[in-house]
């Protein structure tokens, strides 16, 4: 099936649920070279003027190089069917083997990056904003995610581009 580009104003689903419960992939790269991870963190909204996601990555992940060094990643979503591959995903590093192949995904390249023929959405983002989270700024109940001093760092990626399937 092909993808169809939409309006970001037609969107419609629980942010909340799409994200925390059913989980995406956050890729970056390009076709001689890239890497996703599954994530549950993130923000969707309005912020300079512009419709944007937030996601976080931490510094020890494969794919933290990826879209360190790149313009544009993606953010995709999924159907239920793909769990399993998400699961992998999230389990198992980009440094150890070819994700996408071990999980049975299919990459899609658009505009100058990665996504996935499985995914049932896409947002292609224009990153416009990073920065490391500061521990000593995060009230002290929600310190304990970072013991091991392995911290997120926030990309912000303007939403340039939503696919959906036909």
């Amino acid at each position: 099936m092909a993808f169809k580009e939409i309006s970001v104003s037609e969107l419609s689903f629980n942010p909340f649920d799409k994200i925390g419960k059913e989980w995406m992939l956050i890729s970056a790269g390009n076709e001689d070279s890239f890497n996703t991870m599954t994530a549950s963190w993130g923000f969707m909204g309005f912020m300079w003027g512009k419709s944007v996601i937030e996601t976080v990555i931490r510094h020890s992940r494969h794919t933290f190089g990826f879209i360190e060094n790149s313009e544009y990643f993606t953010v995709s979503f999924f159907g239920e069917e793909h769990r399993d591959a998400l699961k992998f995903c999230g389990a198992n590093s980009g440094r150890d083997c070819n994700k996408a192949e071990k999980a049975g995904l299919t990459p899609y390249f658009t505009d100058g990056t990665v996504s996935f023929d499985e995914a049932s959405m896409v947002f292609v983002c224009r990153k416009i904003y990073a920065q490391d989270m500061d521990i000593s700024k995060l009230s002290e109940e929600y310190r304990h995610w970072y013991k091991d001093g392995d911290i997120h760092k926030a990309f912000v990626g303007e939403i340039i581009k939503v696919l959906v399937k036909e």
